[in-house]
């Protein structure tokens, strides 16, 4: 059974590896795998925190938390990646980053950017569609959205 270690730091609390293999699984995914050429380095990871699920060093899953600009009490999740497909990695690192945003961020609600093909993933969590599709970097893309106060954190 692997025990993955879980750890929630902001930007300058991320060790020179810990930023270099979180930027490379981002990268390998979005970019490479997805054939999606875009700016990662988008500037929000400075005023983000980073949820990192290690494994003896290794990077299983990732995903960054931000409050959204503009929208008091809300929080954004993005960035969810996962190295490993089909071992629940995703699901735990999805509740670990809800939970954070209720946590840490003292956020009410969640909203999340999903490819459009992982609207089950999030739904399972309780997000649901609050947008039409819209293309991102040329991959379609809905707007959900996560009332936390209404979520079991618990679960």
């Amino acid at each position: 059974m692997i025990t993955v270690e879980w750890e929630l730091k902001r930007f300058d609390e991320l060790t020179l590896d810990e930023l270099y293999d979180s930027l490379r699984l981002r990268v390998n995914v979005f970019v490479v795998e997805q054939k999606c050429p875009y700016p990662e380095l988008d500037g929000i990871d400075r005023s983000s925190l980073h949820l990192l699920g290690r494994e003896g060093g290794r990077l299983l899953a990732y995903l960054r938390l931000f409050r959204r600009p503009g929208e008091e009490n809300t929080a954004q999740l993005g960035r969810v990646v996962t190295a490993v497909r089909g071992k629940g990695y995703g699901a735990e690192l999805l509740r670990r980053g809800i939970a954070a945003a209720a946590e840490v961020l003292r956020c009410d609600e969640i909203i999340i950017e999903a490819q459009t093909y992982a609207v089950g993933f999030y739904a399972r969590e309780g997000f649901t569609v609050c947008s039409d599709e819209f293309p991102e970097d040329g991959i379609p893309h809905v707007r959900m959205r996560l009332k936390i106060k209404d979520r079991n954190l618990s679960k």
